[in-house]
């Protein structure tokens, strides 16, 4: 599928899509580094950076226990990634002085917008990636070691495309770019 727009979106926003095949090949740290270096300059409220990002490359010291926390539909096509990263978002703004912490209100919305710029990253350098959150948020908590001040966001499953013939036959139909809605069945002006 092509996408097409009716406005002048960037390339590397149109053309970013979250491919479920992966050829299980290496990354880099360093390329797994810069997407996460990119990811940490995203905006927050009051520049707080709520997020978080912890991470295995494949065969790596930690891989499989960053994989075992997936839901079994994602680990079956997610084990050929070649890295996963897990976000998460501090869910109060640290006290200063004589202040306890305060609810951080936009704290999910904050680690979106660094998944958003990660995912941008990707695109440039040719990786891909896709985020999920069928995971188990219970044993992540204690896998990741993630108290309770702190929300497991998602799961991202980075690497480079690989053929479909590596996922099982139920998704190989859908393994495309999905396209969007009609912007104006999503933009209001004024009231919803």
């Amino acid at each position: 599928m092509t996408r097409h727009t009716q406005h002048a979106v960037h390339p590397l926003i149109l053309n970013r899509w979250s491919p479920r095949a992966f050829d299980g090949r290496p990354i880099s740290e360093a390329e797994l580094h810069t997407l996460l270096d990119a990811a940490h300059w995203a905006p927050s409220a009051f520049n707080i950076q709520p997020w978080r990002f912890i991470y295995a490359l494949r065969d790596g010291a930690y891989w499989s226990d960053l994989l075992e926390l997936l839901i079994p539909f994602n680990r079956s096509w997610a084990a050929n990634a070649s890295a996963l990263v897990f976000i998460v978002s501090q869910k109060h703004v640290p006290g200063g002085g004589a202040d306890p912490p305060a609810p951080n209100y936009s704290h999910s919305f904050d680690a979106g917008a660094a998944w958003a710029l990660l995912a941008i990253q990707a695109e440039s350098m040719g990786l891909h990636v896709h985020a999920m959150t069928g995971f188990d948020v219970e044993r992540a908590h204690v896998t990741l070691n993630v108290t309770r001040d702190f929300k497991v966001e998602a799961a991202i499953a980075i690497g480079r495309q690989g053929p479909i013939t590596t996922l099982p036959e139920s998704l190989r139909n859908k393994e495309s770019p999905s396209d969007r809605k009609l912007l104006s069945e999503l933009v209001f002006e004024g009231a919803l």
